[in-house]
């Protein structure tokens, strides 16, 4: 059998871009909660200095911590009183939540 290595996830070019993209819309700094999602890979919900949530989806967590880092002025943060109350949830993001 041969032996298998890991080799460590890393984001795309894609994802970075994604990522910067939406520091340079939403402000400085911004912040990012990694979520796992199973399967699917995992989550990173971006939290703007203006409130505004964007999410990317990568890999996994590892891929998601690396994005993390490869980001300038976006911070790695939890679902904290801070975090949450950073975030502004307007009706055109509570319409899109709802599938209008």
């Amino acid at each position: 059998m041969a032996e298998q290595t890991e080799h460590p996830s890393v984001p795309t070019a894609r994802q970075l871009s994604a990522a910067r993209d939406f520091v340079k819309r939403h402000g400085k700094p911004s912040r990012a909660v990694v979520e796992n999602i199973g399967r699917a890979g995992a989550r990173v919900v971006l939290v703007g200095a203006d409130g505004a949530l964007g999410d990317v989806v990568v890999a996994d967590t590892d891929a998601g911590e690396a994005l993390v880092a490869g980001v300038e002025d976006l911070e790695a943060a939890t679902w904290d009183s801070e975090t949450v109350n950073a975030a502004k949830i307007g009706p055109d993001h509570r319409r899109r939540m709802a599938g209008l």
